[in-house]
């Protein structure tokens, strides 16, 4: 199998340009739209936005890796690298190290991509691993780097990467493009090519032990953001998580290939998905608002509760709707003052519920 590294041209990476200037175009309008309606959100809708996504791209960028993290520890976390008040919640090396990962993103997301901050990405997304020889640091086993799948014996490759003597030189190369591509005139990219060809580059010079799907998506994200000379959320692991099987098999195509249209054209259709995701958010924070300015003075402090409860839950709300049982939970009440707690909630149109007696449901009217 000859890999794309191998290539003569190698990494002159080409694409239909035609084929990606509607695409860039719509990726343009809606960004547009995502900071200028996130800018009526409050302070504190703000804040929770910023730490829901943060926390969200934590656990799902560490999922398509296999890795489940608790979600509290990870939130938690978040807040507390953010400077924000959190509870004192313990958290597992990784969930801390991820979590400071996302953070340092999103803090110095305009700035250059160095080596310096891969290195310290890696140590964050390794952190508490004991099996792991080169942390903080280039991959140095002479052994191949494979992704491989099948029963032992009769492996299948899905991917080499090139050898460690020359990933030093790769990055070195890697990291004049991706800076290039940011700054200078004649070398700019758009927004989705740009991050859709940083990622698969980074990817396959797969420079780490461990780790480089996780910095991979990260670079990916930085360089969206560096495109608008800001930090931008856009929950790109949140969405290929939702495509893992489809994500796996484009970069595999991608790795036998200089030719990146077909690989840019599924990468963006990800991109605007993830920013359709961000934008349904931050409606919902501003529907959060007009609610409880329509609601003030006629909610008692069982019924806040329980809506302020439903909100964190995120657009999806509780999956099958919140039940009695679930309101009697969050907020202490007995079966009759739940029954009566809800159904005002219902008469004053603040929930919508399905279903009858134990198999009624409420969902947020927003």
């Amino acid at each position: 199998m000859i890999w794309n590294w191998q290539l003569p041209k190698w990494p002159n990476f080409t694409w239909d340009r035609s084929r990606m200037a509607a695409i860039e175009d719509q990726f343009l309008l809606r960004t547009g739209v995502v900071i200028g309606t996130a800018s009526h959100l409050q302070s504190e809708d703000r804040q929770q936005l910023l730490v829901e996504v943060m926390s969200r791209e934590s656990m799902t960028t560490s999922e398509i890796e296999g890795e489940i993290l608790n979600r509290a520890s990870v939130q938690s976390s978040v807040q507390r690298h953010l400077g924000l008040a959190a509870d004192k919640r313990r958290a597992t090396p990784a969930e801390q190290g991820i979590a400071e990962m996302m953070v340092d993103l999103h803090r110095r997301a305009v700035e250059p991509l160095t080596e310096a901050t891969l290195f310290r990405w890696h140590e964050l997304v390794t952190a508490g691993r004991r099996d792991l020889v080169d942390v903080g640091k280039y991959r140095t086993n002479p052994e191949p780097m494979q992704v491989i799948s099948g029963a032992i014996g009769k492996p299948r490759v899905h991917f080499e990467a090139p050898p460690a003597t020359r990933v030093p030189e790769e990055m070195q190369r890697f990291l004049r493009w991706f800076n290039q591509s940011a700054t200078q005139a004649d070398a700019s990219l758009p927004a989705v090519t740009r991050a859709g060809i940083a990622h698969i580059y980074f990817e396959c010079i797969h420079p780490f032990e461990d780790g480089n799907g996780r910095i991979g998506r990260a670079v990916a994200e930085k360089a969206l953001a560096q495109s608008f000379d800001l930090p931008i959320l856009v929950s790109l692991a949140t969405t290929i998580l939702a495509h893992q099987k489809g994500y796996y098999e484009a970069l595999e195509r991608a790795n036998k290939t200089l030719d990146l249209t077909e690989w840019l054209e599924w990468f963006s259709a990800i991109a605007l998905e993830a920013q359709e995701g961000t934008l349904a958010e931050v409606e919902f924070l501003i529907a959060k608002t007009r609610l409880f300015d329509r609601l003030r003075g006629q909610l008692n402090a069982r019924q806040q509760k329980a809506l302020l409860r439903l909100f964190r839950e995120g657009p999806k709300g509780f999956e099958g709707g919140m039940s009695a049982s679930n309101y009697a939970t969050i907020t202490g009440s007995s079966p009759a003052t739940t029954t009566r707690d809800l159904a005002d909630l219902v008469d004053k149109g603040a929930l919508i519920r399905t279903g009858e007696n134990k198999y009624a449901r409420y969902r947020l009217n927003c």
